[in-house]
């Protein structure tokens, strides 16, 4: 009889499978933000043309897969460092190309990809432009990667009720504590050694609660086209939407609190 202690073989591998390609993952995202320039604009386009071939894929839009990724290809270009970087240029051409597949497509679903690929691409490139910006956008990643790990391991260790049944049977209450507690944390030790504004220590909960809402909402696409995840090009995480799920909308919102709330960069 096996040892009920000893994981499974399979399960096994399949988190160490996890936690490398998360490393490696994390380290790419971490030399691109630190460089910026072509680097992050380079790791910004391939982020933002992969979710928006999973969107229209897991929303059975397909046959204008390619179009929607060259209709967003435009407002890319426009957000590299050899143009107009990221300006309100580019938000209107994000626009505008949403507005164009729109008539072309005879549908919203994939112009609404266009604005959840585009949005948190700009959003990224503009944080990384302002003052401070290798803190706040590291911040920013490190807040989403903070709420996705203490809710993975909070909610396996605890269990306990379910967050959204019928959204994700795999979430509880106890994984989005755990996540919203590390996310705090995280937030704390960057404020303490790295000068991160107070105010924005405050902001990681409800945004780890964004955050949360954002994987949610990619599970509840993933159910509706009863696929397991939204791609397989990362081994043990699926595809570039599971990845990014939760920056998706914390992404933009930071940059709107950045730009609108003229919130200090440096304690």
């Amino acid at each position: 009889m096996a040892d009920p202690l000893v994981p499974p073989p399979a399960k096994s591998n399949e988190l160490r499978t996890r936690i490398i390609v998360g490393v490696i993952l994390i380290t790419a995202a971490v030399l691109a933000e630190y460089f910026g320039g072509l680097f992050l604009w380079l790791l910004v386009v391939l982020m933002a043309l992969g979710i928006m071939s999973e969107w229209a894929r897991l929303t059975g839009r397909q046959d204008n897969r390619l179009l929607s990724m060259y209709a967003l290809s435009v407002p890319l270009a426009i957000m590299s460092p050899w143009a107009a970087g990221p300006s309100f240029l580019a938000l209107g051409l994000i626009m505008g190309a949403a507005m164009f597949v729109a008539v072309f497509d005879r549908s919203i679903k994939l112009a609404v990809g266009v604005l959840y690929a585009g949005l948190p691409a700009l959003a990224i490139i503009y944080l990384r432009d302002i003052d401070n910006g290798i803190l706040i956008v590291f911040w920013t990643l490190a807040l989403v990667w903070a709420t996705d790990i203490g809710a993975y391991f909070s909610g396996r260790a605890i269990g306990g009720p379910k967050l959204a049944p019928q959204f994700s049977p795999n979430k509880t209450w106890a994984g989005l504590i755990g996540g919203v507690l590390l996310t705090a944390i995280v937030s704390f030790v960057l404020h303490i050694y790295w000068g991160l504004p107070f105010k924005l220590v405050l902001l990681s909960v409800p945004l780890a609660v964004l955050a949360q809402m954002g994987d949610l909402f990619e599970s509840w696409l993933k159910r509706k086209a009863g696929a397991k995840d939204s791609g397989t090009i990362f081994p043990g995480h699926g595809g570039v939407m599971d990845r990014l799920d939760g920056l998706i909308p914390v992404a933009p919102v930071v940059a709107a609190i950045m730009l609108f709330d003229n919130l200090p960069t440096a304690s």
